[in-house]
């Protein structure tokens, strides 16, 4: 796991790039190299929408190996303002002598840390979630209990986010950073348009809702729509209609081989449950029973990348 100072240790060397690697939710993680002048870019667009100058006080709770902890330090290094590294784990403590912290990014696997910490929510300006998407369960939480947070949209390729929807915003529309755009392609997939970066435009497999230049609303991977007889379904927007029944329970949503509908969604909980009774919540709940799930498994854990993201994949396969 990288620290702090060999992450400074790199970004001070002459390469002008550094190296990271994907987050692997969608694969095997791969090694990519990231300039230092995009890196920079980004960092100054966040700075600004977060109002982050020399007095201000960021903390990180995530490793400096990956994308989200090393742009942390690219934000304070931009602002010339203090970085207080935390320890990397799902339970978040401020220490006593850190009395203000103008921004925390954090993962949806440390929200229940938070919000077993009400108080910490005066000493927070903001919270930046990150990493997957966290349910709607988890942002009406988190607003509840005050924080002031927001769902970033971005990948290692594009150093960090590139847009931000408010947890509190129920629509979970996106907002582009400065001097990014969107569109879209034959697909509905979404395509960041990036002038001022090396990269200049960026074609993902992300299916989106375009509503303007520089805003939408995410649908869910293109890779991972689940095609159950004829009719497309993400298991994003499945997770959304199951989240309120399931309340704060880990879980996913995935395909899988079908013999009549040819891929069916499997609804995956992590720890006992009973499943019958599960079901029987689902069904009164959602009228739509083409969005209903196929099957429902309880498994020990969930599986999950390095960083903590998700996978979603049929537990039952090798």
């Amino acid at each position: 796991m990288a620290t702090l100072s060999e992450f400074l240790a790199e970004w001070h060397s002459p390469d002008q790039y550094v190296q990271a690697h994907t987050s692997g939710s969608t694969g095997t993680p791969k090694p990519i190299r990231l300039l230092k002048a995009d890196m920079q870019l980004s960092a100054r667009a966040t700075n600004s929408f977060f109002s982050i100058g020399e007095h201000s006080v960021l903390a990180s709770p995530l490793s400096f190996g990956y994308i989200a902890g090393k742009m942390m330090a690219v934000r304070a290094i931009e602002a010339h303002c203090a970085l207080v590294p935390l320890p990397v784990s799902n339970r978040i403590e401020l220490p006593d002598t850190l009395p203000h912290v103008d921004l925390l990014p954090i993962v949806p696997s440390q929200i229940e840390s938070l919000l077993a910490q009400p108080a910490y929510a005066a000493r927070i300006s903001h919270v930046l979630v990150g990493g997957a998407a966290p349910s709607p369960t988890q942002c009406w939480a988190l607003t509840d209990a005050g924080y002031r947070a927001y769902i970033s949209f971005g990948m290692t390729e594009t150093c960090s986010h590139v847009a931000l929807a408010r947890a509190d915003d129920t629509t979970r529309t996106f907002h582009a950073m400065p001097g990014i755009s969107f569109s879209t392609d034959s697909r509905g997939c979404l395509a960041i348009e990036a002038p001022h970066f090396s990269f200049s435009r960026l074609q993902t497999n992300d299916v989106v809702q375009l509503i303007d230049s520089t805003s939408f609303r995410w649908r869910g991977r293109a890779d991972g729509v689940i095609n159950s007889g004829g009719i497309k379904l993400f298991p994003e927007e499945l997770e959304s209609l199951y989240a309120p029944v399931l309340g704060g329970r880990p879980f996913y949503v995935c395909g899988t081989p079908h013999p009549v509908w040819g891929q069916a969604a499997i609804l995956v909980l992590e720890g006992d449950a009973d499943t019958a009774a599960i079901a029987s919540a689902l069904r009164a709940a959602i009228t739509d029973t083409h969005r209903l799930p196929k099957e429902i498994i309880a498994v020990p854990s969930l599986p999950r990348t390095e960083n903590g993201k998700i996978r979603r994949i049929d537990p039952r396969k090798p």
